[in-house]
């Protein structure tokens, strides 16, 4: 059984096109201001055309409100949405009801807690992903590189698919897929050579690796 990677805060079409030849199962669009990978919508369109089908299109929002989804749904062709802020049980399970997409609720890991606390999500998201909690300084939820223990997550049973992310990069994402038993990986500035700025060797590496 395959690896399934998400390559998240593309930006160009040149990366679009470097993900597919990976062989990329999700690509992830950023909609966060705070973010150096932060698209407006009109340009991520054209990303989005440029996706193929079976390419799984997420757009990555942190506590967006509902005249920003509203925008975003009705003009962008997405196939989930990932919930990256501190969105409630009950939100999530109003964005899904009022968009008719997947959704995907990001959540903070750094304890055993923090994993029961994620597992309580599998009742009302479609997917998880298990992310290093940021630290104190930090003005992004996500995408800062740095990672958790992945020993946590081993022979941890979920009620819906889920996804590990947080400091993954090529040299690492073999012993973190090992490690916790994950199927699906998730990667942003590990395939990076600046901030907002992908490496189509290091897509195509990262790939590779998680599959070994």
């Amino acid at each position: 059984m395959s690896i399934r990677c998400k390559l998240c805060g593309l930006t160009t079409l040149d990366d679009i096109s470097a993900a597919v030849r990976a062989d990329a199962s999700y690509i992830g669009f950023v909609f966060f201001l705070g973010s150096p990978r932060n698209l407006e919508i009109q340009a991520a369109n054209l990303l989005l055309e440029a996706t193929p089908k079976h390419v799984t299109k997420v757009g990555l929002v942190v506590d967006a409100d509902n005249n920003f989804l509203d925008r975003l749904t009705s003009s962008a062709c997405l196939d989930m949405l990932q919930l990256h802020g501190n969105e409630t049980y009950q939100r999530v399970a109003e964005v899904k009801a009022r968009y008719g997409l997947s959704v995907m609720k990001a959540v903070g890991i750094s304890n055993l807690g923090d994993v029961r606390d994620a597992q309580h999500y599998g009742e009302v998201a479609d997917q998880l992903l298990l992310d290093a909690k940021p630290n104190s300084v930090s003005d992004l939820p996500g995408g800062n590189g740095i990672s958790f223990d992945w020993n946590l997550l081993a022979g941890s049973s979920w009620k819906v698919p889920w996804m590990l992310a947080g400091g993954l990069n090529p040299n690492n994402v073999a012993s973190a897929v090992k490690l916790s038993g994950a199927r699906q990986v998730d990667v942003s500035s590990g395939i990076e050579t600046a901030p907002g700025k992908n490496n189509a060797e290091l897509m195509s590496e990262f790939v590779m690796q998680a599959n070994v």
